[in-house]
C-alpha cells in the first residue's frame, strides 16, 4: 500500500463522537460557543507566533516547534533561515550538521531527519511547493494533522480542521468538550461543536489564553474570565 493510500485510509476511520442529538452534545456546543465568544473579545488579533518568510520556512518552523516554545524556535530559525536560504540548501544539507543547527529545539535528531526528508519529498514529489490539500501534506515526513492544519491555514488559507496542540488539548479537556485525550479525536469533537468559520482562529485564541491567563501549572483561577462559563474548570486548577 502506498503512503498516500495509507493516509487516506486513516482519514476514513472517523472517531465515534457522542450523538449530536444528546443533551451532553448540546451542552458542550453551547459552552464552546460562549467560550469562543469570550476568547474573541480577549484576543481579537491572535495569530501564529512563529516567524517565517516562505511556505517552506513555515513548515520547518512548525516541525521544530514540537515540544519546544515558539520563542526558542524563533531564536533558532533566525540563524537557520540565513544559513539555509533555499529549499535546495536543505536537500543538500548534511544531517549531522543540521542536527547541531537545531539542537536547542530538542529532539533534534528526529527533527533533523524529518525536516531533511521533507525537503526531498517536497522537491521531488511536489515541485518545491507546499501542497494545498490535507491528503497530500500528510505524506510529508514529520507532518501530522496539527502541523498540517497550521501550515495549510497560514500558507494557503485552507481550513480543513482545527490544530490541536498542547494548549488546545488541555483547554478541551478542562472545559469538558471531549471525552478523549487523543489530539486527532479531540479535533474531530471540536469540529462538530464549533462553526467552521471559527476553526482557524480558535487555535491561536486558545494558545494566547494558555500563555497569558491559564498556564499548565497551578494559578489563581479567580482571575480567569472564562471560569464563570464552566465553574468546574476552576475547581480542577484552584490555587
Amino acid at each position: 500500500m502506498t503512503q498516500k493510500k495509507q493516509v487516506t485510509r486513516r482519514l476514513q476511520q472517523p472517531h465515534k463522537s457522542i450523538p449530536q442529538n444528546s443533551v451532553l452534545f448540546r451542552e458542550r456546543k453551547a459552552r464552546l460557543l460562549k467560550l469562543n465568544t469570550k476568547l474573541k473579545k480577549l484576543f481579537p488579533k491572535a495569530e501564529i507566533a512563529l516567524t517565517w518568510n516562505t511556505h517552506w520556512e513555515l513548515l520547518v518552523a512548525v516541525e521544530l516547534s514540537a515540544q519546544c516554545t515558539d520563542k526558542k524556535v524563533n531564536e533558532v530559525t533566525e540563524v537557520l533561515f540565513k544559513k539555509y536560504p533555499t529549499l535546495d540548501a536543505y536537500v543538500n544539507a548534511k544531517q549531522k550538521d543540521f542536527e547541531q543547527d537545531i539542537k536547542p529545539t530538542g529532539f533534534y535528531k528526529n527533527k533533523a531527519k524529518n525536516v531533511l526528508a521533507a525537503a526531498k519529498r517536497v522537491t521531488e514529489v511536489y515541485g518545491g511547493q507546499i501542497p494545498k490539500t490535507m491528503e497530500e501534506i500528510l505524506t510529508i515526513p514529520g507532518v501530522a494533522r496539527k502541523t498540517a492544519n497550521v501550515v495549510l491555514g497560514n500558507a494557503h488559507g485552507v481550513v480543513d480542521g482545527i490544530a490541536v496542540d498542547t494548549h488546545v488539548r488541555r483547554f478541551a479537556l478542562r472545559y469538558n468538550l471531549t471525552d478523549s485525550k487523543d489530539p486527532v479525536k479531540i479535533e474531530q469533537d471540536l469540529m462538530l461543536l464549533l462553526p467552521k468559520k471559527e476553526w482557524f482562529a480558535f487555535t491561536y485564541r486558545v494558545i494566547e489564553y494558555g500563555r497569558q491567563i491559564a498556564p499548565a501549572r497551578v494559578y489563581d483561577t479567580s482571575k480567569d474570565p472564562l471560569i464563570p462559563i464552566y465553574p468546574p474548570a476552576g475547581q480542577m486548577f484552584r490555587v
